[in-house]
């Protein structure tokens, strides 16, 4: 399994009037977290789209246990566990400074060329990293 994490402090942007996370920033926050798994594993997004392959999101998923408030310092731990071939499926938990879980998840990503916008296998330059570190 390969599993990073990545620690983000709450803007006031992303609250309410109460000062509470408004629910949509959590799958902002798996996206930060899969974003931070990716360069740590050294080849970044970025990479995977210049080589030709583009990562559009086909499923999300979110489950909300706490919230989040203005301050508070997150710590977003990304997972995967599965070698991917037409899908990439990385797993979120959010937590507080305390260690509460506050939501946990997944988002699945499909692998597209770039140019046709047709679906095309895992990269071998992602799916050699994602083995190596399994």
């Amino acid at each position: 399994m390969i599993k990073t994490e990545l620690e983000l402090d709450v803007r006031y942007y992303e609250t309410d009037q109460m000062g509470i996370v408004h629910h949509s920033n959590y799958i902002r926050y798996f996206e930060c977290g899969r974003s931070d798994m990716m360069e740590k594993l050294g080849l970044p997004i970025s990479e995977v789209e210049r080589a030709g392959v583009v990562l559009p999101v086909v499923a999300v998923e979110c489950r909300y246990k706490r919230s989040a408030f203005m301050g508070d310092r997150l710590k977003i731990v990304s997972f995967i566990d599965d070698v991917p071939m037409a899908k990439l499926k990385v797993k979120s938990q959010v937590y507080n400074a305390s260690g509460e879980l506050l939501c946990d998840g997944s988002v699945t990503l499909g692998f597209l060329d770039k140019q046709t916008r047709r679906p095309v296998r895992c990269p071998e330059g992602l799916l050699k990293v994602i083995e190596a570190n399994i």
